[in-house]
């Protein structure tokens, strides 16, 4: 039984103009494809930084980062591309990050997201999220194993409750700065000052004199603040792997790399796609897979 597709009244968008005569002989190479982005008045970098990422988009410039092997660099310039053809049908989306309905032109879009999360795991599996989502499991580990180990010389000790012992022990010592900081400077002395760097890391060699299980503590301590930041990072990419620009992008770019894999994974958001690229809904991309992917629209 198929589904009722519930599309959104929009006004009729222009014809576009293709504003170069591009020799559609060309391979799909990294040049021929900035030579293509190129022709439609984008201006691109490709030997920058990109500001730190793999690909950068802004508006009507795109800039890769250099250094990368040639089918990896094609596949980024699709990607920022994709943000290009977004950004013309939606000049909003750089505040918002747009959203699915319109990158579909549809209200139907349940399955669409769900797909569309399915494509970036597959096209993003190497992804930072995944980073840190593995930092926080092994630093998560590490927490409750010195946890155990304090346990066994103070049995009522919690990480989430005080620790009377400790807190008698580090008034006069101090580490009691590295109770807040992985690293400090301090400053001895009167007349002749003297500086000393404490740091986590060499705990035991600062304080050898210091009960293990308080030295642990303070590692313990050092970890619980690593893994609010790494939390606070998977939420900061959590919100960004989930904007619909970015699950677009990742859409284009890989059905463009291996359009039988994303079809299959995605066969109601690729039916739907190449309706709306026949069309001529998502612009110049049209001419970008009839020109290096032979495709007939």
């Amino acid at each position: 039984m198929e589904k009722n597709n519930i599309f959104l009244i929009r006004k009729k968008e222009p014809e576009y103009t293709i504003k170069m005569n591009y020799d559609r002989a060309k391979p799909l190479t990294k040049r021929n494809v900035t030579e293509f982005l190129k022709s439609l008045g984008i201006e691109v970098k490709t030997n920058t930084k990109a500001r730190g990422n793999q690909g950068l988009y802004q508006k009507n410039r795109i800039d890769i980062s250099r250094g990368l092997k040639e089918d990896r660099a094609i596949e980024v310039l699709v990607h920022e591309f994709a943000h290009h053809i977004h950004f013309k049908i939606d000049k909003d989306f750089i505040k918002n990050g747009g959203s699915i309905e319109t990158l579909f032109n549809t209200s139907n879009i349940d399955e669409i997201k769900t797909e569309l999360i399915n494509v970036t795991n597959l096209i993003d599996k190497n992804s930072r999220l995944k980073i840190f989502l593995k930092a926080k499991e092994e630093t998560s580990k590490t927490i409750k194993g010195i946890q155990s180990t304090i346990k066994r010389e103070y049995p009522e000790f919690l990480r989430s409750k005080k620790f009377p012992e400790f807190e008698k022990y580090i008034k006069h010592s101090d580490a009691k700065y590295l109770m807040k900081y992985d690293a400090v400077k301090i400053t001895q002395g009167f007349f002749f000052k003297k500086e000393r760097i404490l740091t986590v890391k060499n705990l035991e060699n600062d304080f050898p004199d210091m009960p293990s299980a308080f030295q642990l503590y303070i590692k313990l301590c050092s970890l619980k603040r690593k893994q609010t930041k790494i939390s606070r990072r998977i939420n900061k990419l959590n919100k960004y792997y989930e904007k619909p620009t970015e699950l677009f992008a990742r859409f284009v770019q890989g059905y463009f790399s291996a359009p039988e894999t994303i079809a299959a994974i995605a066969p109601y958001t690729t039916k739907r796609f190449l309706e709306l690229l026949k069309s001529g809904y998502y612009k110049e991309l049209k001419d970008l897979f009839i020109i290096f992917k032979g495709l007939y629209l």
